[in-house]
């Protein structure tokens, strides 16, 4: 279990695959499946549930599918053993080219700024899954999510404000800090929180979700997730 975390990628064996596409789909989700497959493409770690019974523990996992399949929400269980190996999201500079024309001069001075910090930044979501695939999944309404690592509070400040000040035209800018233990909080959440605007913040882990307040302290909370 210590290497689940959300939005972290799965991929299956061979031995894995051919267990999945035994179940029994309907057409449209077998095809997608059988696609990801026939390509070796990764899944997608998401909440997890308890554990499984019998021997060995079983993973819970996402495949969101592109516009060809419905964008469609296909999830499934596997046994450990199922999995390979594990993986990660794009970074932020290799989903430039995907970015609407007026955004990427922006968004480039940002991932840069970013880079320069060392502020590891990762684009799920639309963007990234298209990255990885090559099929469609933007549309002109789609959020860039980021997965932003930081290593505290004040790192997560730090990022917000970036976020806040350079946001890349009308592009809007979505997704996650995430923080040492592996809790996430949404950033546009996490600024109006320290802001003093709300009174908790929405605190996301591989096994569930909480509102925390003003008591959260993220870099002193080892319960809160599954580290990477």
């Amino acid at each position: 279990m210590k290497l689940l975390r959300r939005h972290r990628l799965a991929h299956l064996s061979a031995q894995g695959w051919t267990q999945v596409l035994a179940r029994p789909w309907d057409s449209e989700g077998k095809a997608c499946i059988a696609h990801w497959a026939e390509r070796g493409l990764p899944l997608v770690v998401t909440r997890q549930h308890e554990l499984a019974t019998a021997q060995e523990e079983t993973v819970s996992l996402g495949l969101p599918a592109p516009t060809h399949w419905g964008r469609r929400r296909l999830g499934l269980q596997v046994p450990r053993s199922a999995i390979l190996c594990f993986g990660e999201f794009p970074r932020a500079h290799e989903v430039l080219h995907l970015l609407p024309r007026d955004a990427r001069a922006a968004w480039h001075r940002l991932a840069t700024a970013f880079e320069m910090e060392r502020v590891q930044v990762r684009a799920y979501g639309s963007y990234g899954w298209q990255q990885l695939t090559g099929l469609r999944y933007v549309h002109p309404g789609s959020d860039l999510d980021l997965w932003i690592a930081v290593d505290d509070a004040r790192h997560a400040d730090f990022v917000a404000a970036c976020l806040q000040a350079q946001a890349p035209g009308r592009l809007r800018l979505d997704g996650e800090l995430v923080f040492r233990d592996g809790s996430a909080v949404n950033w546009r959440e996490w600024s109006a929180w320290r802001a003093g605007h709300s009174r908790s913040v929405l605190v996301k882990h591989v096994c569930g979700a909480r509102l925390e307040t003003n008591a959260f302290v993220p870099e002193d909370s080892q319960e809160m997730g599954l580290a990477a």
